[in-house]
């Protein structure tokens, strides 16, 4: 009997599938062994030596595993195919005393049948430069945290931390939100001209007045330009015509899905990494039974099998036609610094089609495989074909500008989730010359806008261009900033606190470096140059040490206290009167009584909106569930039991009077399920 060691139980149903009786494959729940919780577990005066050791509650599970090892004909460790998965072998191969060159390590990029026997035909060796990469950054880590947080708790409040990415990330959020603060609305204005062309509509824009590019300011100089428009002889003076293709985007890496997933399903990042873990440890596909639905999914990179390459083109090809197929199969380049010997992440087996096995999924489930199946099979179509008119129309001493555009060939939009966007009537081209009176005029005001907040798509995105963190951290970064509340999420947007306003600061000032983009960045690339075999980990670790233990001594003395007030709240405490104030707990925030220890009153906190209950005269509050999802109720509950997943607000429905919630980024609905009336979203109405 051999014995087979991944992390997950769902990974280690789905290979015993695959394997025969003489494999017994066992899951180790994660890491086993790790640096101690109670101490820093690190020695910077003896060339940073690390006491690693059993994880508390994870003795059993080890020993259980010890046991399996001794009694087994071999041992095979298929844990995940990065930094983390090969570190958890490393440790287990200590524990179970195999030597370093033993070929026990088996990785593969999907969970399929194929792809599991196929890795068990070659197993390698540890990749120690991989088990490195993985050990420097934990103990970067570990001694920005221990060596930080406890200035922290001295001078603001006790059970803050800091992070060598998550500060990164915090400064990038506070840098945003002051940006949006400081900007100073600059006014101008645009004119729209709509001409008669041969009886159509055509809409342009003022784009030059007296040769020059057009740049209203005020008031007063548009409407000076609206009765010269209105008082000129206009002609259609050029009319160009050319042929744009519009290529497919690559499939999915874990940043862009997490985007995408944001943007078109409302997940949060960890949401869309759940799920995806989900699809691919496997699921009950009918008669297949349980298979992976798709590659791993953390990686940056956008590369893909010579094989999946060719199912998809023969897919595409037998669904929709060769001619929707480029002439050879497309290929994307990655990023510098992207792991190219990883693929991207796409379906297993492109043949199954989301809607043909949505029956096995669940709702998120299915909406999440769509996403990525789209991805990839529009990844290798042929590019959507537009034919665009450029317009320009010329009457004294103004010329406007008009763009026409025309879907030709849709390729690869004939499945992507993507418009072909608007779809204009062509001029004839015999018209240029001709003269073309205006049919209205109107100017517009307009402000500039400041960036806007990030919410978890646009701070991902910018993690990800600047190299902050990697493919499997950047969900864990923004968990860990809400959870120690020093950003709250509010519609979406990612704010930082008071509490993260104040962290940040006394960072900035003690410890630049720390929060620095340019610096965080600069030690990704020397991890990964330890994972490429360029660089000694503990080489690395003591130059930042260096630096790092200075700025601490330099904290330690002179950073000055500045505590925060608790949050006073306008909710009596029935027991002694006292308005009470907003903890934060190990289950988050809650109300108590600031008297304690005299009065210890302690209840759960509610987040009013503003917005009365539709079925009484309470008001809505935002509660959580046991799963922490935020969901909304009245305040008199159970007097009253009014709930609603989605947020309620001020706005009643036109046609039937009832209370409307917010049910995407564009639109409001009514909660009254006989009418379910749907209004566009407007900021004022929020």
């Amino acid at each position: 009997m051999y014995l087979v060691v991944v992390e997950s139980p769902t990974k280690a149903k789905t290979i015993n599938k695959f394997l025969g009786a003489k494999y017994k494959v066992a899951s180790s729940m994660g890491h086993l062994i790790d640096l101690p919780k109670s101490q820093l577990g690190v020695d910077p005066d003896d060339n940073f030596q690390v006491k690693y050791i059993t994880i508390r509650g994870k003795g059993k599970t080890l020993a259980s595993l010890k046991k399996l090892a001794a009694k087994a004909d071999g041992v095979f460790l298929a844990t995940d195919p990065d930094r983390e998965g090969e570190a958890i072998a490393w440790h287990l191969m200590r524990a179970f005393g195999i030597e370093e060159d033993e070929r026990c390590r088996v990785v593969f990029n999907e969970i399929t049948k194929q792809a599991v026997k196929d890795a068990f035909v070659q197993p390698r060796q540890l990749n120690l430069d991989l088990v490195d990469a993985q050990q420097a950054r934990r103990v970067l880590d570990r001694l920005v945290g221990y060596k930080i947080s406890p200035l922290l708790w001295a001078k603001v409040r006790k059970g803050l931390s800091a992070g060598r990415v998550q500060s990164a990330a915090l400064n990038m959020i506070c840098l945003r939100k002051e940006e949006i603060d400081q900007h100073m609305p600059r006014e101008y204005w645009t004119i729209e001209v709509v001409f008669l062309v041969n009886s159509h509509q055509v809409e342009a824009k003022l784009s030059r007045i007296d040769g020059k590019k057009v740049n209203l300011k005020t008031e007063g100089e548009s409407r000076q330009a609206v009765e010269g428009i209105k008082s000129a002889n206009f002609r259609l003076a050029s009319i160009e015509e050319k042929q744009r293709n519009k290529n497919p985007q690559p499939p999915f890496t874990t940043s862009t899905l997490q985007q995408e997933a944001g943007r078109k399903l409302s997940f949060s990042s960890r949401k869309t990494m759940t799920v995806a873990q989900q699809l691919y440890e496997g699921i009950a596909v009918g008669k297949r039974g349980v298979t992976g639905l798709i590659t791993y999914m953390r990686t940056d990179s956008v590369s893909v099998s010579p094989g999946a390459q060719q199912a998809a083109r023969e897919y595409v090809s037998s669904a929709f036609g060769k001619q929707y197929l480029p002439s050879a199969p497309r290929q994307y380049s990655n990023r510098r610094g992207a792991q190219a010997a990883h693929e991207a992440v796409r379906p297993t087996d492109v043949n199954l089609n989301p809607d043909e096995i949505k029956q096995y999924l669940s709702r998120d489930q299915h909406l999440l495989y769509k996403l990525i199946w789209q991805r990839f099979v529009a990844s290798q179509m042929a590019a959507a074909r537009y034919k665009q008119q450029a317009l320009t129309f010329s009457g004294g001493r103004y010329e406007c500008k008009a763009s026409l555009q025309h879907l030709v060939f849709p390729g690869f939009l004939a499945i992507a989730d993507g418009s072909a966007g608007s779809q204009k009537q062509m001029i004839n081209a015999q018209l240029q010359g001709s003269e073309t009176p205006v049919d209205s005029v109107a100017p517009q005001q307009h402000f500039t806008k400041p960036p806007p907040h990030y919410n978890e798509a646009l701070l991902i995105k910018d993690m990800e261009k600047k190299g902050i963190g990697r493919p499997s951290t950047y969900a864990p970064t923004i968990d860990t900033l809400l959870q120690r509340e020093y950003v709250e999420k509010e519609a979406g947007k990612l704010l930082p606190t008071e509490l993260g306003i104040v962290v940040n600061d006394q960072l900035k000032t003690f410890f630049p470096d720390i929060i620095d983009v340019d610096f965080t960045a600069g030690l990704e690339r020397q991890l990964d140059e330890i994972e490429d075999g360029n660089s000694k980990w503990k080489m690395v670790v003591a130059e930042f040490y260096t630096d790092f233990k200075t700025a601490v001594d330099n904290a330690a003395d002179h950073m000055e206290t500045q505590e925060i007030a608790e949050e006073e709240t306008d909710v009596d405490c029935e027991l002694c009167g006292r308005k009470m104030v907003v903890k934060n707990g190990r289950f988050g925030r809650f109300l108590a009584c600031p008297g304690y220890p005299e009065c210890k009153n302690t209840k759960p906190f509610q987040k009013t909106l503003g917005v009365p209950c539709p079925r009484c005269q309470g008001e809505i509050v935002a509660l959580r569930s046991r799963k922490g999802r935020v969901f909304y109720g009245c305040n008199r509950y159970p007097d009253c039991d009014f709930r609603s997943w989605k947020q309620p607000v001020p706005t009643k429905c036109p046609l039937c009077g009832s209370a409307m919630a917010i049910e995407n980024k564009k639109s409001l609905v009514c909660l009254n399920d006989q009418c379910g009336h749907r209004v566009p979203r407007d900021d004022e109405n929020e």
